[in-house]
Order: structure tokens, then C-alpha cells, then sequence
């Protein structure tokens, strides 16, 4: 599974958690709850990813993520241990 996939599944959940936005307004460089999302929000985005992508996280990691870019990266890491698809 590529970056690029994993990001526009990020994408995808996150336009469908923050009322108003779309995925143009998505700077990966900025963290979720700069983008108007609640921590609510947030455990909604990532679980929602992580099914989808049959990906598990341990939530020590996830903590200390400061933006969807490092969230993409670590889910893309964790695809390629799990063997979820060539690496890109």
C-alpha cells in the first residue's frame, strides 16, 4: 500500500469528521485539531483508517504524532511490517 493511498484515506475521514471541510483545505503539515477537528474527532479519523486499512497501532504511538503527515508515515511504516502491500 502506497503513502498516497493511506493519506487519502486520512483525508477521506477527516473531511467526513470537521463540518466545512474539503479535502483541498488538508495541509498534511498541520495537526488534525488545527483543522477543526475535536479529540473526539481524532479517535474517530484514526480508528475509522485503521479498519479500513486492516492496520493496528498501539495508541503509545499514536500520542505523540503532531500532524496528519507523521500519522500517514507511521500507518505507512506499520503497512509495510504488516505486509500490507509493496512498499513504495
Amino acid at each position: 500500500m502506497n503513502r498516497e493511498a493511506i493519506l487519502a484515506t486520512v483525508e477521506k475521514y477527516l473531511v467526513d469528521a470537521v463540518e466545512g471541510l474539503t479535502p483541498g483545505e488538508i495541509d498534511a503539515r498541520l495537526s488534525m485539531k488545527a483543522l477543526g477537528a475535536s479529540s473526539l474527532d481524532i479517535v474517530e479519523v484514526v480508528s475509522r483508517t485503521m479498519r479500513e486499512l486492516r492496520i493496528k497501532i498501539p495508541r503509545s504511538e499514536l500520542s505523540t504524532l503532531e500532524n496528519v503527515d507523521q500519522l500517514v508515515d507511521l500507518l505507512h511504516q506499520a503497512a509495510q511490517s504488516q505486509g500490507r502491500g509493496p512498499s513504495d
